[in-house]
């Protein structure tokens, strides 16, 4: 039996992995952290809505006695400078890793990253350099720890991005989605199978720490 706690559940990981929560019989709470509730209606499901995400310790007792959390939260680094796109990929999310860090340390926290991350922190490409940042803060951390690198997701089950520009991507690429798993099936994985993937990953472990679509898609 596990119980879990997700931030970013109205994103599409979020949504796929929450969608998964729900109908896994071995999930039996679901905390869901974030600054506007998902229409979510179930048991299982708490809801916290808590504005400031840079931190949680008002809200911490409540996060106590959780054995996973799934970390979606993200945005695009088009458009934004390294100093704000920081703030929110790092940031936010080291004030949640730590706060729950301190409640569970033998939590698995399973932060979504993105292919192409830039582990030593010194690449050319700012989004890779910060979520390089990220992953390694991240890991340092005295809990479970780890790192998913998905490449293209396929969102699928009806769940969208929140972003227009992918919302509009997706709709033009949905039709070559099985050309794509031929010709570049290791960097291409569905919603579900990214989810399904997670609560493997939070229900047994993994032996690497970071993993990449084609370590995702076998454990899905």
């Amino acid at each position: 039996m596990m119980r879990v706690i997700i931030f970013g559940a109205t994103g599409m990981v979020g949504q796929s992995v929450l969608r998964e929560c729900l109908i896994d019989p071995q999930v039996t709470a679901i905390l869901v952290i974030g600054r506007s509730p998902v229409p979510a209606a179930y048991d299982k499901v708490i809801q916290i809505v808590h504005d400031d995400f840079l931190d949680f310790t008002s809200i911490g007792p409540e996060l106590a006695g959780y054995d996973a959390c799934f970390f979606c939260l993200g945005v695009s680094a088009a458009g934004m400078s390294e100093p704000a796109y920081r703030r929110v990929t790092y940031f936010t999310t080291m004030a949640a890793a730590r706060e729950l860090a301190d409640r569970n340390p033998t939590m698995r926290f399973l932060y979504i990253s993105g292919a192409g991350t830039d582990s030593t922190e010194h690449g050319r490409l700012m989004w890779a350099r910060v979520k390089g940042e990220t992953e390694n803060a991240v890991l340092s951390l005295p809990f479970d720890g780890y790192a998913l690198r998905p490449g293209y997701i396929q969102p699928r089950y009806g769940v969208q991005s929140k972003n227009r520009l992918y919302r509009n991507m997706y709709r033009v690429t949905g039709s070559l989605y099985p050309v794509l798993r031929r010709v570049a099936a290791k960097y291409v994985i569905g919603s579900d199978e990214l989810a399904r993937a997670m609560l493997s990953i939070a229900a047994n472990g993994a032996r690497q720490r970071i993993l990449e679509s084609a370590d995702l898609l076998r454990r899905a």
